[in-house]
């Protein structure tokens, strides 16, 4: 009998001090040093996070849009969860090319490594996600190591990604830049899918229902989560979100990643 009620004392503070989180935001933090026109607009990130908690973990967030429109948020699906969430702008098409706005994502996965433990966060629990356009871009600093080098960071020490329906082979906007169709494919250094390695942390390819997803895109999920596994990746997963198209399947993959998040920072096996 004492031994039951001193777990229920326990279960009571435990969810007493989870209930009392509190969470603060701040707002465009300038992810870039001495950036001046349209990189000291665009490079800009927020960070929401729960200010009375330490080592928590924290998702870098991109936002979709085809690089060429949208702004930072924090999905409301990803509040009061025990996470950081960290918004980020980045420099869109046609303004830029491609390369600057994969580059101004990893300067903002390389300020969270500098500056998440002044807000009380562990950089051993970074993860990176985002949709669509932020999927791309997730992939990219992922897998293509060199963007994340320039900043001094190992893209290995991430602990997890989390593209959302993302587009794996070059870029569609990327392709009708120069004037490729966009249902004529092609692999270039911009392409996810040409930087497959071996990665040490786990990847969670999302996609929407494959037959009211963007055209192909579940295709290209399966595709690439396949040829990750021929090249040695064990923790690799794929999920498609029956019944939820492109823009709306987000919201059963935030739940997807809450949940796994909770299991690798406790260090149990990932399942489905």
């Amino acid at each position: 009998m004492k031994r039951v009620l001193l777990f229920a004392v326990t279960a009571f503070i435990s969810l007493s001090a989870f209930c009392q989180t509190t969470y603060k935001t701040v707002t465009d933090i300038a992810y870039r040093t001495g950036a001046s026109g349209y990189a000291a607009e665009r490079c800009k990130l927020d960070i929401y996070y729960p200010e009375n908690r330490k080592d928590f973990a924290t998702v870098v967030w991109f936002h979709g849009g085809g690089i060429i429109e949208g702004n930072k948020e924090i999905p409301n699906e990803l509040k009061n969860s025990g996470l950081a969430v960290i918004g980020v702008n980045y420099r869109l098409l046609p303004k830029v090319k491609v390369q600057e706005s994969i580059d101004d994502a990893a300067a903002a996965v390389a300020w969270a490594f500098k500056h998440i433990e002044e807000y009380g966060g562990s950089t051993s629990k970074i993860f990176v996600a985002g949709h669509s356009a932020g999927g791309y871009l997730t992939d990219m600093v992922a897998l293509d190591k060199s963007y994340l080098e320039k900043y001094g960071v190992d893209a290995d020490k991430i602990a997890g990604a989390f593209p959302y329906s993302a587009q794996v082979i070059t870029h569609y906007n990327v392709r009708k830049e120069s004037g490729i169709d966009p249902l004529s494919p092609r692999i270039d250094e911009t392409a996810p899918i040409f930087h497959m390695r071996k990665i040490p942390f786990p990847l969670f390819v999302f996609s929407g229902d494959r037959e009211i997803e963007l055209y192909g895109r579940y295709e290209e999920q399966a595709y690439f989560w396949r040829m990750m596994k021929l090249v040695g990746n064990e923790q690799v997963y794929l999920y498609e979100f029956d019944g939820f198209d492109h823009g709306s399947m987000p919201k059963p993959a935030h739940e997807v990643m809450k949940r796994q998040i909770r299991t690798i920072t406790a260090g149990r096996p990932i399942g489905r």
